[in-house]
């Protein structure tokens, strides 16, 4: 920039030529300096808000795009980013069919330490000890001192725990957060819910996996975070579950059973209202698998499920509604039950002699193995094994826990005429209490087909048809007749008509062959028998009862007194009311006010 002198030599020699004063060019310079020194200034400032108005105008356009795209975007719930494969320690709640808590979350603390940071190691060691019995000051002080930087001590600790932790003072015994699973009601439903534990832990969080039961099968939902921590609600109602499991608990006890099972079933949505197996354990505090012996004496081992066994006489009335439907048979027909019946070298005997001939419904109801096996023989073994395939028995059950797939029925490979004899009452063919109970909700719900479920449903079950209505309505009242004359007379309860149907089965030994003290005791019972709503199916493991003269092992002794008292005291929690027959008048008296 070249700037113009305020004196210039030349004006200033032409100035005083003509008389003017020197000052005067001076001041005239200075002012047109400072003026354009002005200008210069006015318009830097110009420009500069020019360029700040440009910012903000372009700021406030990106916001209103950005708002204008957000508003006309779909919804979508943001998820965490995937950064080192985070734990995701949060698990949603299971309720029952009336909305109360079965499985729930804890926050609780886990106790690590890093021996670089400890100042005492001996004093940390030994306060440890004295918190934690199971804990030993010695080998702690070792692990102190040896060398490691980081080491477990207790994945859960209470808060009591970790108080006194904290009052032991040392810098390097931390404690991390984390949640643990909580079953608030103890060993109640024990085997629906199967239990929980740690997967992968970090000293922030840990991830909680289901081991068994439901826990496990829906694992995936559970720990889902799109579900928005929404509870898993199951069919179970847990009133009703607490009454179960103590009526069996108490019968199993009285007739020193080796275990028992429990199932009830709504017979229309195929809801499972109540499972049970004895004996349970605590969910809390689930305890490891047996290496050794029998699966099936541990208690973790659900024996509604799990247990595949030959269930006996409750098979009858499949054999006779079959033979119905088929028009082979009606409930009057006259069969030969003349005992032993042979067939080549078997032989076929009933527990009594009944005589030389029933009709079909007392072939049931008196529990006749010949005339069921003759029964059989006209339907033969083709029909036979297709229709209990119609009825589920030779699959395992479709029902949401983590063990059913390994509830595979036993079939025999030869279908041969004996086996279609003997699997007429329940011989020969393995299976569970859980599938009985889906089996026998067929036949009395008017003869379609229902699967068991452990989720909640509000609508019954539109299953293919598999016996008629008229065949359904006639094994409804053949098991009726079963409680009303009988061998499940101790299964009457006061007000509400029960059906159902017995069966005694030899259990049998590992090394082959049958013990001849020892039964599988089952009573399936169907209530109101004039309109079932529910199925219950109780087995007993090797009951007997010691109240007469001589121990008695059979059903009717056992299995049916203990399901008559669980369906008097769960029919009310049902919502069943009590049908009170009307006394009969015999006169009119008249009398004056």
């Amino acid at each position: 920039m070249i700037r113009t002198p305020l004196r210039p030599l030349a004006r200033i020699i032409r100035a005083r030529s003509t008389g003017q004063n020197p000052d005067e060019i001076e001041a005239e310079n200075k002012r047109q300096r400072h003026a354009e020194m002005a200008d210069r200034a006015r318009r830097r400032a110009e420009g500069r808000l020019l360029v700040l108005g440009a910012c903000f105008l372009l700021a406030f356009s990106a916001i209103g795009v950005r708002m204008g795209t957000i508003s006309a975007s779909v919804p979508e719930e943001p998820r965490t980013a995937d950064v080192g494969n985070p734990i995701i320690s949060q698990r949603a709640d299971i309720l029952d069919r009336d909305g109360r808590i079965l499985a729930t979350n804890l926050e609780i603390h886990s106790l690590y330490a890093q021996p670089p940071q400890m100042v005492d190691p001996r004093a940390a060691a030994n306060g440890l000890a004295a918190i934690f019995p199971e804990m030993d000051a010695d080998k702690l002080y070792a692990d102190f001192t040896g060398g490691r930087k980081f080491l477990w001590l207790r994945r859960q600790i209470s808060p009591e725990q970790m108080q006194a932790v904290f009052d032991i003072g040392d810098p390097g015994l931390l404690f991390g957060p984390r949640e643990m699973r909580l079953y608030p009601n103890g060993r109640l439903a024990a085997h629906i819910l199967g239990g929980a534990g740690y997967g992968r832990e970090g000293v922030d969080s840990a991830e909680v996996i289901g081991v068994a039961g439901v826990e496990r099968a829906f694992d995936a939902y559970l720990r889902d975070p799109a579900n928005e921590g929404a509870p898993l609600e199951l069919s179970v109602d847990l009133t009703v579950q607490a009454a179960v499991e103590q009526v069996l608990e108490g019968g199993m006890s009285l007739l020193n059973a080796r275990a028992a099972s429990a199932v009830l079933m709504d017979v229309h949505t195929g809801e499972v209202i109540s499972m049970a197996s004895l004996p349970d354990f605590d969910p809390n505090n689930r305890p490891r698998p047996a290496l050794e012996g029998d699966p099936a004496d541990s208690p973790i081992f659900n024996r509604a499920v799990q247990g595949v066994y030959e269930l006996g006489s409750v098979f009858k009335i499949f054999t006779v509604a079959q033979a119905i439907e088929l028009g082979l048979f009606s409930p009057e027909t006259i069969v030969d039950t003349t005992t032993p019946m042979r067939w080549g070298p078997h032989r076929i005997s009933d527990y009594r002699n009944y005589g030389p001939e029933l009709s079909v419904t007392d072939v049931v109801v008196k529990s006749s193995n010949t005339g069921t096996a003759r029964i059989a023989l006209q339907i033969g073994a083709e029909r036979q094994r297709a229709f209990l395939a119609e009825l589920g028995l030779l699959e395992p059950t479709s029902v949401e826990l983590a063990e059913a797939p390994t509830g595979r029925p036993l079939v025999q490979s030869n279908w041969s005429d004996i086996v279609t004899m003997t699997t007429s009452y329940g011989h020969g063919l393995s299976s569970s209490p859980l599938h009985l109970a889906a089996a026998y909700a067929t036949i009395v719900n008017g003869g379609t087909l229902v699967e068991p479920t452990i989720m909640r449903r509000t609508a019954p079950q539109t299953g293919p048809r598999v016996i008629s209505a008229e065949t359904s309505a006639i094994a409804r009242d053949i098991l009726r007749q079963v409680v009303v004359r009988g061998t499940a007379t101790f299964a009457e309860v006061e007000g509400y008509a029960v059906g159902g149907k017995t069966g005694t089965a030899d259990k049998p030994k590992p090394t082959g062959g049958y013990y001849e003290d020892r039964n599988l005791n089952t009573f399936a019972a169907v209530f109101p028998a004039e309109a079932p709503r529910y199925v219950l199916i109780t087995t007993l493991d090797s009951p007997v009862d010691t109240v007469g003269d001589e121990p008695r092992r059979t059903a009717g002794w056992t299995a049916v007194p203990v399901a008559g008292e669980i369906i008097r005291r769960i029919a009310p929690l049902l919502g069943l009311r009590p049908q009170i027959a009307q006394p009969m008048l015999t006169g009119v008296s008249l009398s004056a006010n």
